[in-house]
């Protein structure tokens, strides 16, 4: 099944419903590959939120997040760069 979308002026897209219950995550990652854009989800950075949650020295949601989405970005990068 072909699904098309348009792209607003704010570059959004909405991904039709049957492909976001695939995807199991409301978060994705783009990738562009020889001209095609790839969607991938991303699993939930919740579990990697708990070890900054253990520490004497709190720190809000927003900076544990933040964190969180910097290890995973890291991570994502190292593996990129190990494929090439």
């Amino acid at each position: 099944m072909l699904n098309v979308a348009k792209i607003t002026r704010k570059g959004q897209v909405t991904i039709p419903k049957n492909i976001r219950e695939k995807l199991k995550s409301d978060v994705v990652e783009f990738e562009v590959v020889e001209n095609q854009v790839i969607l991938k989800p991303v699993a939930s950075v919740a579990g990697s939120l708990q070890k900054y949650a253990r520490k004497k020295q709190r720190i809000s949601f927003r900076e544990a997040r933040e964190k969180a989405w910097d290890e995973v970005i890291h991570e994502r990068h190292i593996a990129q760069a190990d494929r090439r």
